[in-house]
């Protein structure tokens, strides 16, 4: 080979490792995207048993198609408070079985020597994808075309990168370089940093066993340097564990501890092959005889589910020891708003923050009912100004608002599901809602203070129309609620038969402080603050309606 040879031979593998990792992606946002509401509901299964657990993590992983997405989502799930140590671990476990099934993919994909490859029908599968995506109409459709598509480019990645890997093999120079490196050590070390540098395991094992089937390493390098990517996995997880809660980097910690486990036992155990004469090359070489690339992509999936085995009935004891390793310690209190179902890290499982979404806007309409009462309470006479849990809830509600929208923004980049698409948006205009809910109990707040400052108060009959209204109202949002979280129509018309009631009695009111004026039962001012008042609890009521009816809009 002369220098232009060598040079398209590495042009050839770098563009195949691209199309390869950029087939992975199109696979992964299009599944989520397809199975958007199955993935939102798997990962609660994980409470049921490790086994469950174990289950979850595998069949998401295969899914996205990388361990380290998995472990991100993980560490959010974690982060938010959602998950615990011990389910978040089960998943993790189960994320290392789940990420073989690339490889077996690929090895399957490599047989055909003296007929048509199966890698080669499969590529083919890319050209079916496109054109199911230049012509679909419907969003599902578009979704399983995009799939196709990326299930074709994994192929076509695999072929570029193989071609580049034979002409590689034809050199003396490269065989004897490659051939240097037996150490098992080293090529741990080896596939760790490779896989650390392209953030995927799966990747590497598939440029792994390339480079075993077409000669430029030997079975029993290719297997090591698989350990190597399991423990190079782990870097993605490390570094978004970094920058999150006490939990989450204990989670990460868990991940690495794991993987470093399962190739530790697995070298020990190769040093005892050796002893005896033999190594897994060989032993594997008997095992599937004459195809190098099953041989690997077995290796690849017994290791996995071994260590699995192995590791998971120790899960609780691995919970203690990371939680010893990183202890609590008695920290600041920090009693600044922030989300409780979401979390930044959540972002890598798009389907699954558009629920959490949904909860942090339940939390909301809790927080601006608890404010409506509490103002209501203030006006009546039961408490002068709400307090420190008014002002409270009132700086979350806000920080909710604002930080809803940022995040709800973020969400609508990826490539999720048309529901999906129609809920965020309502959810935008539902979180505004909510905070204006929170503002007009503020301005009930100020009412009470002005009837302060000036020594009045509302006449009995009045607070009882103010009592009266606010149950109504209150009644509402029992209604609303329940529509908005269960998708309940009766129940979103049975707040809208309420909210009628509650316009009638605020015309009612009205006629009844014109007649308490007429008598001198109160005040032009008191009456003024009373008029305001009815108003804005009306208004409350509005909003409370316009959450419940996001329902017709995919809620």
């Amino acid at each position: 080979m002369n220098g232009i040879q060598i040079a398209t031979s590495i042009l050839m593998l770098v563009a195949g490792v691209g199309i390869f990792l950029i087939a992975c992606t199109m696979m992964s946002s299009n599944l989520e995207a397809l199975g958007s509401t199955k993935l939102k509901t798997l990962f609660s299964k994980t409470s049921k048993s490790k086994l469950a657990g174990v289950g979850v993590g595998a069949v998401t992983t295969a899914a996205v198609q990388s361990s380290s997405a998995t472990s991100v989502m993980v560490i959010g799930f974690v982060n938010a408070g959602i998950m615990t140590l011990a389910q978040a671990a089960t998943v993790i476990f189960g994320a290392n079985i789940g990420t073989t099934v690339t490889g077996q993919l690929v090895a399957f994909g490599m047989f055909g020597e003296n007929t048509i490859s199966a890698s080669v029908i499969f590529s083919a599968t890319a050209g079916i994808g496109a054109f199911i995506l230049a012509f679909a109409k419907s969003d599902k459709l578009k979704k399983i075309g995009g799939i196709t598509a990326g299930f074709g480019m994994l192929f076509v990645g695999l072929t570029l990168m193989s071609d580049a890997m034979k002409d590689f093999s034809g050199l003396a120079e490269v065989r004897e370089f490659l051939a240097t490196f037996r150490n098992p050590f080293l090529l741990v070390l080896v596939g760790a940093i490779l896989t650390a540098l392209v953030q995927s395991s799966s990747v590497m094992t598939s440029m792994t066993i390339t480079m075993v089937v077409t000669g430029l390493i030997n079975l029993n390098q290719g297997i090591y340097i698989t350990m190597g990517a399991n423990v190079g996995t782990c870097i993605t997880a490390l570094i978004a564990g970094l920058t999150s809660t006490r939990n989450a980097k204990r989670t990460a910690l868990i991940h690495l501890i794991f993987n470093v486990s399962g190739t530790a036992i697995f070298m020990l155990v190769g040093l005892f092959l050796y002893l005896g004469g033999i190594n897994y090359g060989s032993l594997f070489g008997k095992m599937f005889p004459h195809a190098p690339q099953i041989q690997l992509a077995m290796f690849h999936t017994i290791f996995n589910v071994a260590t699995v085995a192995a590791v998971l009935p120790l899960t609780n004891l691995l919970v203690k020891l990371v939680t010893k390793i990183i202890p609590d310690k008695k920290e600041k209190t920090d009693s600044s708003p922030r989300f409780k179902y979401l979390e930044e890290h959540m972002l890598a499982a798009p389907p699954i923050a558009v629920g959490q979404v949904k909860n942090e806007i339940l939390r909301m309409a809790e927080l601006a009912d608890a404010n409506f009462k509490i103002a209501c309470d203030g006006i009546c006479g039961a408490d002068e100004d709400g307090g420190k849990q008014f002002r409270d809830n009132e700086a979350t509600l806000d920080f909710l608002h604002r930080e809803l929208n940022r995040y709800i923004a973020e969400l609508l980049k990826a490539d999720l599901g048309e529901n999906d698409k129609i809920y965020l948006s309502s959810a935008i205009r539902s979180a505004s809602d909510l905070e204006r809910v929170g503002d007009y109990a503020e301005n009930i707040t100020e009412y009470a203070a002005k009837l302060k400052e000036v020594g009045e108060a509302f006449s009995e009959s009045a607070v009882n129309e103010i009592r009266e209204l606010e149950s109504m109202v209150r009644c509402l949002y029992v209604n609303a609620i329940k529509a908005y979280r269960d998708g309940d129509i009766d129940a979103m018309n049975g707040a809208l038969r309420i909210e009628d009631d509650v316009d009638a009695f605020t015309e009612r009111m009205a006629d009844n402080h014109v007649a308490r004026l007429q008598r001198g039962e109160c005040t032009p001012e008191v009456g003024a603050q009373y008029i305001s008042l009815a108003a804005n609890i009306e208004r409350i009521a509005d909003h409370y309606i316009n959450v419940a009816k996001t329902i017709r809009r995919g809620a």
